[in-house]
């Protein structure tokens, strides 16, 4: 029996046949062996009827969707394959970002502040053994799923929403005038919006065959028993390269325990690491993170998974008609997570641009597409991600990964809180990054030199073309700003491409961090 299935093996829920499952799909993707996925099909003759104007599959985010259109008046069916209720571990996030909740009417303050289960502050930042960052406010809030996925289910179903719970999507069929969705009953609506995440069958096959550009893979626990708990970490890593990746480590206090989690960026070659084994990995590493004994834990959650990144996204789907928000999109940086946060951070714009393109029945792939374009600022991090990952026949100085981030993150540091807390919230802004680079290049240039044999020419050269598509939204926006009064009196066609363009530059820049 391993390490991980004596410490898990009798935890509610059975973490333990999950991680088996979370395995064998980790082991498709990198062999390429995933199945192929037909559930998405054209038909041409019209339908009879449509009774929905939105169905939403994948209730955990796709409730955050859903209630902001239902409150705008559309007929809205959400469809979840079991009990919306959300998971017991908390969503950390910050709190400026939650406020996009109460902005859009679907929180009070004081509901907001009910669904908050934990908070601290500081926050470090670490690598090897260079000095620490302490940073505040920054993902420093804990949210209970449960309780806030409760409240925004009332909120639903106030404004005239229906959820369908035990209702799984099977597969859809997209007409002239509207989407036949079959569940475990049929729905006809006008838009079919897919929240499912990463691992969606719409996305599975907008995808194809195509392996992922990259892979997070993430290992952790809620324990109790650990000698302090009142500071978190962003982001450490305190052990040389090993087993050809670099690990990296966040903790922070929950309202249970402390979670703790390890994870890596990689390649999905077929030679890396299982999930398992990097479960091994961390119950070995952990006791040094946190000088705790593995007997004093007292585990309360497995968390565990792995999140594919493409260099195609967001995703647009060719079908018309559909449209991926969250997850599914993967409107997120290959740094990221995705999840609640990146849900949040793009939640105003989705529902504007969905209400919009309703009201003018701007429902086809191409101008559904405007509410998914291509954003430099998170293009960009793609050069971060390859150059905190190894490749599986790369040689590098066992410390490099952590001798570079030291160097980066001192150079943020140096340049304040402006420059450094929107990166760390997986916002990339021209101004911030090009200081960055300049004061790397000239106090470490020696560490930049090695940068480049490792993340090669042609992802440099890829992460050029970003860099200049950065610059130029980030001189665009302040002029699509000042045209924002002569975009409101055009007919509703045009003026939902001209607020689909005001919303590329905007989201695009980074400059939403500071809205």
């Amino acid at each position: 029996m391993t390490l991980t299935e004596q410490m898990i093996s009798g935890l509610p829920g059975n973490p333990w046949a999950g991680l088996e499952r979370a395995d064998e799909l980790w082991l498709r993707y990198r062999t390429g062996n995933l199945p192929e996925a037909h559930v998405i099909h054209q038909a041409t003759a019209p339908l009879e009827s449509v009774d929905w104007d939105v169905v939403i599959c994948g209730g955990t985010l796709g409730i955050l969707v859903g209630a902001g259109l239902a409150q705008r008046g559309w007929r809205v069916a959400l469809l979840e394959r079991g009990v919306l209720q959300g998971r017991q571990q908390e969503w950390n996030i910050s709190r400026r970002e939650l406020a996009a909740l109460t902005e859009l009417g679907l929180l009070t303050e004081q509901e907001l502040a009910d669904a908050i289960a934990s908070q601290y502050n500081p926050a470090r930042i670490q690598f090897g053994e260079g000095e620490p960052l302490w940073v505040n406010d920054v993902l420093n809030v804990g949210v209970d799923p449960r309780g806030l996925l409760a409240r925004l289910k009332a909120k639903f179903l106030a404004a005239g929403g229906q959820l369908f719970e035990h209702n799984a999507f099977e597969a859809a069929w997209v007409h002239p005038n509207g989407v036949l969705v079959k569940a475990e009953q049929p729905f006809t609506t006008r838009l079919l919006i897919d929240a499912m995440g990463h691992f969606s069958p719409l996305v599975r096959q907008a995808r194809g065959a195509a392996k992922p550009d990259a892979v997070c893979l993430v290992v952790g626990t809620c324990a109790q028993g650990f000698p302090a708990n009142d500071t978190g970490d962003l982001i450490v890593s305190f052990t040389p390269i090993r087993h050809q990746c670099q690990y990296f480590w966040e903790a922070f206090p929950a309202r249970d325990g402390r979670t703790t989690y390890m994870f890596t960026y990689m390649d999905a070659d077929s030679r890396r690491l299982s999930l398992t084994e990097f479960f091994e990995e961390y119950w070995r590493l952990l006791p040094e993170y946190q000088q705790v004994s593995l007997e004093d834990l007292r585990v309360q959650r497995a968390l565990f998974g792995f999140f594919p990144c493409y260099r195609q996204s967001p995703l647009r789907y060719s079908w018309g008609r559909t449209l991926a928000v969250g997850d599914s999109s993967g409107s997120q940086s290959p740094l990221s997570f995705g999840g609640f946060g990146a849900m949040i951070r793009h939640l105003e714009r989705l529902i504007d641009g969905i209400d919009e393109a309703l009201g003018c029945d701007r429902l086809t792939a191409s101008a559904l597409g405007e509410l998914q374009p291509y954003q430099p600022n998170l293009s960009v991090t793609w050069l971060f991600q390859k150059s905190m990952s190894v490749g599986v026949d790369q040689t590098l100085s066992e410390q490099h990964i952590n001798r570079m981030l030291t160097a980066i993150f001192a150079a943020m540091a140096e340049l304040g809180e402006p420059t450094l807390k929107p990166f760390l919230q997986d916002v990339v802004q021209f101004p911030a990054l090009a200081k960055t680079l300049a004061v790397t290049s000239i106090k470490y240039p020696g560490l930049v030199a090695k940068i480049i044999p490792q993340v090669g020419i042609g992802a440099l050269a890829s992460w050029l073309g970003h860099y200049i598509s950065l610059a130029g939204y980030s001189a665009l926006e302040p002029l699509a700003r000042a045209l924002a009064p002569v975009f409101e009196p055009l007919p509703p066609v045009p003026r939902y491409y001209s607020h689909r363009w005001r919303d590329r530059l905007f989201y695009g820049s980074g400059k939403d961090y500071n809205a």
